[in-house]
């Protein structure tokens, strides 16, 4: 917002002040010519030297759309002859160089001066050049001016109103001006700056921001407005191209058509930018104005030369229309909303319809012709503002948008792997439960299967000694039964088996047996079955190490819990390890079983002996990884 009301309130100032500059220029050594003799038409038409003895004298300037009854040549297109007679001395000093400036002649202008060509300013057959907007500034040599009797004689080609679509392009000659050619030339490029040359930098830059916000809305269908507006930016810039753009490769009518169907395009393209920058979308207007454009194309060439002028201008205010009621709807909705558009949009629209209406003014009343340059820049001016903000605008949400795609791929990552590890731990939970499954079923074929025909052989064989390897296997088969069906065990009762085995296998050896274990309020709640079964054959081949191999008398095992770890020690008064068996302990005696059962555990089993002084066995089992809540 800022950005345009700088831009407005500086091309404000430069008008006026090239105006000022302007009017305070004007040179007064100038000769100015404000009437002229013109030859009948009939002469000019057939191409031969005009007659002037049926010429009639016309105030300068003369302008072709202008239709008078008393004259029909003004009805007429093709060229017009100009006559005007001076004296070397009327003429004012200036040296050696005169020149003659015609601020607008058109569309070609030829110059002979006493008889010789000195001018030729472009083609007069179609296509005819079209330099209505080019101010014409002729070298008058001085070795062909006379003392007096000097006769300028200028043919000018053109077009009647009639044949163009726009006043501004019907056939004319402005005021002459004669003086010193480094004058006029200053004054002819004050002229070029505003009419053709500011034109051509406008009509580029946008054609050049409107093809990329074209690409832009193409590329990105939910800002479509930013397409229509590249697309009337571009048509701005062609319609711009007609003030500089002096030599079409096709004739005037055609020009003129196109020109005319062009207005077409920028109406629909300015109307469907309004409505969808508003955020709206009417989808009868989307088939609506394209038809439109159709049939504007098709009365256009149907009304032919006499009538291009009436339909172009019956079709121009009826498309103003629409583009005013349009811009009225979408500033009574961005009011409504309270929307930050509807200052900046107000604003803009506002001096685009008061470039228009000034344009007009000019056109109507004849004004001065800078005040119809200035109005013609100033919708490009604010085309090329409200263009940048659209840009800017476009680039923040598009940055908003890549930052809010960054975010949301980071949260797919983030879902996907949370994703990967819940299937990777169902799949886990499911081995589980597949595994929890196969090992109760076979704990219920080794339960219901072995275990009774191992209790068949207990109570039915005469053998004691079959009986007895068939009670210990019975024991053990219910020990892994037991691991297998994955019941956690309290550790209080877990220590009262343990306690009854180990002090009943060494009372039947002989061995006297001392039981040291914490109270009953300071041991947790469960130990796993896993653990307890390990457990429980490390103290099985403890006991049977004492019974069969130490010889000792006394045997104590001490449990204790320290630093959330469970501490068993075995200490026997045998004969210990002999020498001969000194580094070989995971050898011989089960050491290897236990050591290897204690490291499953994450644990570990230490065994100190020396001879004749008995043996050591340190179990250390870490209660956190084995202790369950129940």
């Amino acid at each position: 917002m800022r950005l345009a009301a700088a831009i407005l309130r500086w091309l404000g100032w430069l008008g006026w002040l090239s105006c000022l500059c302007w009017a305070l220029a004007a040179p007064a050594e100038v000769l100015e010519l404000h009437s002229a003799q013109r030859s009948a038409v009939s002469a000019a038409a057939a191409g031969s030297a005009p007659d002037w003895r049926h010429s009639r004298p016309v105030s300068l300037p003369d302008r072709w759309e202008e239709a008078r009854p008393d004259d029909p040549a003004t009805a007429l297109s093709g060229s017009r002859w100009y006559r005007v007679v001076l004296d070397r001395r009327s003429v004012p000093e200036a040296g050696e160089l005169l020149g003659l400036y015609a601020e607008r002649a058109c569309s070609v202008l030829q110059v002979h001066l006493n008889g010789h060509l000195v001018y030729g300013g472009g083609a007069v057959h179609e296509p005819v050049s079209r330099q209505c907007s080019y101010p014409q500034l002729v070298t008058l040599p001085a070795a062909l001016l006379l003392p007096r009797g000097n006769v300028l004689e200028l043919r000018v080609t053109g077009y009647a109103l009639d044949e163009v679509s726009s006043v501004q392009r019907a056939g004319g000659l402005s005021v002459l001006e004669i003086g010193p050619y480094e004058v006029l030339r200053q004054h002819q490029r004050r002229r070029l700056f505003y009419a053709v040359q500011l034109p051509q930098v406008m009509s580029g830059a946008l054609l050049l921001m409107g093809g990329f916000m074209l690409v832009m809305g193409w590329f990105n269908r939910a800002q479509s407005y930013l397409a229509y507006f590249g697309a009337l930016m571009v048509g701005c810039a062609l319609s711009l191209a007609r003030l500089w753009w002096t030599d079409l490769p096709w004739s005037n009518r055609s020009s003129e058509l196109m020109l005319s169907a062009l207005l077409g395009l920028i109406a629909w393209a300015a109307v469907q930018f309004m409505l969808r920058y508003a955020g709206q979308r009417q989808v009868w207007l989307d088939r609506f104005l394209p038809a439109q454009c159709l049939l504007l194309a098709a009365s256009l060439v149907l009304a032919g030369a006499p009538l291009l002028h009436r339909v172009s201008m019956a079709w121009e205010i009826l498309l103003w229309l629409e583009i005013g009621f349009a811009a009225s709807h979408c500033l009574r909705l961005w009011l409504r909303r309270r929307s930050r558009k509807t200052a900046l949009m107000g604003v803009l629209l506002g001096v685009v319809g008061l470039a228009l209406a000034t344009g007009l003014a000019a056109q109507l009343w004849h004004l001065d012709e800078r005040i119809s340059y200035i109005a013609q820049l100033l919708p490009s001016l604010v085309f090329l503002v409200l263009g940048l903000r659209l840009t800017q605008q476009f680039g923040r949400a598009y940055q908003s948008v890549e930052q809010r795609r960054n975010e949301l791929e980071l949260r797919v990552r983030e879902a996907t792997a949370q994703i990967e590890r819940n299937f990777t731990q169902l799949s886990e939970l499911r081995v589980e439960q597949v595994t929890d499954r196969e090992r109760k079923r076979i704990a219920a074929d080794l339960h219901d299967d072995l275990g009774a025909k191992l209790l068949t052989i207990v109570h039915t064989s005469d053998s004691e000694r079959i009986s007895t390897l068939a009670r210990e296997a019975l024991e053990e088969m219910r020990l892994s039964v037991r691991g297998l069906t994955g019941k956690p065990v309290k550790l209080l009762d877990a220590l009262g088996d343990w306690r009854a085995e180990v002090v009943s296998r060494l009372t039947q050896s002989g061995v006297h047996s001392e039981w040291n274990a914490p109270s009953d309020d300071e041991l947790p709640q469960t130990l796993s079955s896993r653990a307890y079964v390990q457990t429980t054959r490390i103290l099985r081949e403890a006991v049977s190490n004492i019974i069969k191999h130490s010889g000792a008398s006394h045997c104590a095992l001490a449990f204790t819990l320290h630093d959330g770890d469970f501490h068993l020690v075995i200490r026997d008064n045998g004969q210990g390890i002999s020498t001969e068996l000194d580094g070989r302990l995971d050898k011989g005696h089960g050491m290897a079983s236990m050591k290897g059962r204690a490291k499953q555990l994450q644990g570990q089993c230490l065994v100190e002996s020396n001879p004749g002084h008995g043996t050591v066995i340190r179990l250390t089992l870490p209660l956190d990884r084995h202790v369950t809540s129940g």
